[in-house]
């Protein structure tokens, strides 16, 4: 049977689709990536810039291998995306007293400011979202956050 891209949560389901871990995983990938491109903020950074931004700023000082490793990219990722930042002065970097090769990552006010404005963006998108929602759908995302915050944080297995 051919499917075309995009309708696969057309076709009959053959179990469960409340308990069958492989639908659940399909249908909440494309969700979140339909939702993520829906309420992703307009600002001046890029969503890479932004989720390692917002990790320095949750996190304070970080050398960038650890950064890099949060972020789950490559070194050479996170070296072009904090040139980009730090040419934007929402990060500066500090020398590691530890080890003279390293250095840690800090961001700056403006840093912090821009993320507290994408994150407030975000979230009045997402408050534009619920407004065509009903009480008990909210209720349902409001019962799946624990488990999405936690999945969030795991690491995958390669």
């Amino acid at each position: 049977m051919s499917v075309t891209p995009g309708t696969e949560s057309l076709l009959p389901m053959t179990s469960d689709p409340r308990t069958d871990r492989a639908e659940i995983a399909a249908r909440l990938a494309l969700s979140l990536g339909r939702l993520n491109r829906s309420i992703r903020a307009t600002s001046e950074l890029t969503p890479g810039q932004v989720s390692a931004l917002s990790t320095i700023v949750r996190g304070g000082p970080i050398r960038p291998g650890d950064l890099a490793r949060a972020e789950r990219v490559a070194a050479p990722t996170i070296t072009r995306l904090l040139a980009d930042l730090e040419s934007k002065a929402l990060v500066v970097r500090s020398a590691d007293p530890d080890d003279g090769r390293s250095f840690f990552v800090s961001s700056t006010p403006a840093g912090a400011d821009a993320i507290l404005r994408a994150r407030t963006e975000r979230a009045e998108r997402v408050l534009t979202l619920f407004d065509e929602l009903s009480a008990e759908q909210i209720a349902s995302i409001a019962g799946a956050l624990d488990a999405l915050e936690f999945a969030a944080e795991v690491t995958p297995k390669s």
